[in-house]
Formats: C-alpha cells, sequence, structure tokens
C-alpha cells in the first residue's frame, strides 16, 4: 500500500462509504467544523462519526504522500522524509526502553506503518488498536473505550492519534488501565504552543484550517495536554517539542515556496497531477481542497 499510485487513490476515496455518497459525506464532515459555521461541542460529541468520515476520505490521500505511516517528523539535514519518519519511530521505541518479547499497544495506529516498523525495531509484539473500518480490519476499537483487561500492556504508545480524543483525560485513563503498574506510555501529541493568541483572528483562523483537515474536535494546549496526563494517573518523566531543534523544518513537504522530487507527491501540484488519472467520486476534488487548507494552515502555524 505505500507504493498506491493514482489508479489506487481515485478507486479509494471514501474508504469504506459507498462511491455515490461520498459527496454526502464531505458535506457532513465539513459542517463540523468552524471553518464551515461548526461547533466544537458538536465535533466532541460526534467525534466517532468526524473521525471515521475523515479517514475513508483522506486515508487514500495519505496513502498516495505519505506511504504507511501518516505523521511528521523532525529532519536532519540530507535525511529524506521516510528516512526520517523511520528515525522518529525507533526514537520513541528507544524512549519507552522495548525489550524484544514484550507486549505493547498502539492507540490509533492507522493502516499500521508505524506498528510494524516499531515491532521489527524492537522485536515486540504490538497490537494496534484504530476506530476507522476502512484502516484496518481487525483491532477496530475505540480507544475511550478499550476492549482489553487492566494491566494488559508493558508498554503503549500513540503517534499523533490521542488528538482525535474529544476528552484526553478519559482517552489517558483509559491508557493508564490497560498499561501495567510502573510500565510507560509515549506519545507525539498534537498541541498549540504558548504562542497561540485565542484572540488573534489569523490565529483562530490556522486553528480552524488545522482542525478541518486533520479530522481533530479542538487542537489542545500543551500545558493542558501534560495536565490530563497528571489527571489520568501519570507522571510525565519527560516533554520537548521535538520540532524546535529540527535542522530541517517538519513542515518542508507541504511549504509551497519550497520543490523536492522526494516528496512531490506531498505538494499541491503533485496532489492534483493526483486527480488527472482513474475516475474519483463526486466530492474528491472538496477532499482535496480541505486538505490543501490543513497544509496552509500548519506551514503558517509552524512559521
Amino acid at each position: 500500500m505505500s507504493k498506491a499510485g493514482t489508479l489506487d487513490l481515485a478507486s479509494g476515496v471514501g474508504g469504506k462509504i459507498d462511491k455515490n455518497e461520498v459527496l454526502s459525506a464531505v458535506d457532513k464532515y465539513e459542517k463540523y467544523h468552524v471553518y464551515f459555521g461548526g461547533e466544537e461541542e458538536e465535533r466532541k460529541a460526534n467525534y466517532t462519526d468526524m473521525v471515521n468520515k475523515y479517514y475513508d476520505l483522506v486515508t487514500s490521500f495519505y496513502e498516495y504522500g505519505w506511504g504507511e505511516s501518516f505523521h511528521f517528523a523532525p529532519r536532519w539535514k540530507g535525511e529524506s522524509l521516510q528516512e526520517s519518519i523511520k528515525r522518529h519511530e525507533h526514537f520513541l521505541a528507544l524512549q519507552l526502553g522495548l525489550k524484544p518479547g514484550q507486549k505493547v499497544l498502539d492507540v490509533g495506529c492507522g493502516i499500521g506503518g508505524p506498528l510494524r516498523e516499531i515491532a521489527r525495531f524492537s522485536k515486540t509484539s504490538v497490537t494496534g488498536l484504530n476506530n476507522n473500518e476502512y484502516q484496518i480490519s481487525r483491532g477496530k476499537a475505540d480507544f475511550m473505550n478499550m476492549p482489553f483487561p487492566e494491566n494488559t500492556f508493558d508498554a503503549v504508545y500513540a503517534i499523533e492519534a490521542t488528538c482525535h480524543a474529544p476528552d484526553p483525560v478519559g482517552c489517558y485513563k483509559e491508557i493508564y488501565r490497560v498499561l501495567k503498574p510502573g510500565q510507560c506510555f509515549a506519545a507525539y501529541e498534537w498541541c498549540m504552543t504558548d504562542a497561540y493568541d485565542p484572540n488573534n483572528k489569523e490565529h483562530q483562523q490556522i486553528k480552524a484550517e488545522i482542525e478541518l483537515g486533520n479530522g481533530l474536535p479542538d487542537i489542545r494546549l500543551t500545558h493542558q495536554c501534560l495536565d490530563a496526563l497528571k489527571k489520568a494517573g501519570f507522571e510525565v518523566v519527560w516533554d520537548k517539542d521535538l520540532a524546535t531543534d529540527s535542522p530541517v523544518p517538519w513542515y518542508l513537504p507541504m511549504d509551497t515556496s519550497h520543490f523536492s522530487l522526494s516528496s512531490f507527491r506531498l505538494t499541491a501540484v503533485g496532489r492534483e497531477g493526483s486527480r488527472k488519472t482513474g475516475s474519483c467520486p463526486k466530492g474528491s476534488q472538496r477532499v482535496q481542497a480541505f486538505l490543501e487548507k490543513a497544509a496552509e494552515g500548519l506551514v503558517a502555524g509552524a512559521k
């Protein structure tokens, strides 16, 4: 799936949604968001529907652009995008101190790219949890109500996934419950920095674009995520904004002022080219449009 081409993208748009219903699903998804007049509380109350519609609509675009691992990564000079993504996954495994044979949970595993990479790297047994049926047929469950008994896992991690939770404390409590006593949870989390001004119109627009284009009920401030972890029972032993020390900006593949053959599929031109081949269902251009908004918001927010 990591080598998905334009025909795969064309046939995959909409995921489990009937191709004739894609446009209607786009309408419903967009209306959840501030950018189209939606309310945060409605997104939180209907997060399962919102997030499922999002991943049904965008997964084929993600596979086309990113491969099997749908996340960002700090990047070293001379390092390709895919190399940085793998190193980012290995770093998480090392931070957890994973040992061969341990039982590990991936919360929000997507189509399983990081899960397979971390399992190979650490020689552990990794279970994937995901509430989107199109992305995964086994391990389908809600991370707000996990189908595991207490004290099941030796380690738990989440890569840009728990940001979809409507209630971070509730989500982290579930992770705490299934984790064995004394063991660790590590995550890459989407957060707003303290530079965010809720009264600044430009900041509001950037936040709204990111929420729309990434299926988020809200984007929490860093200290809110840390407080939620503590309220769930965790002791925070280390936290860091990895973007600040990235020699190559993490957002570079989406920056329209930069061109790279290695990340061409992530650019607006590359995504536009993908629409020229195959027969995409009605609504596909709208999906591409809100993904473009996300890219614009992410680059503007990072800069």
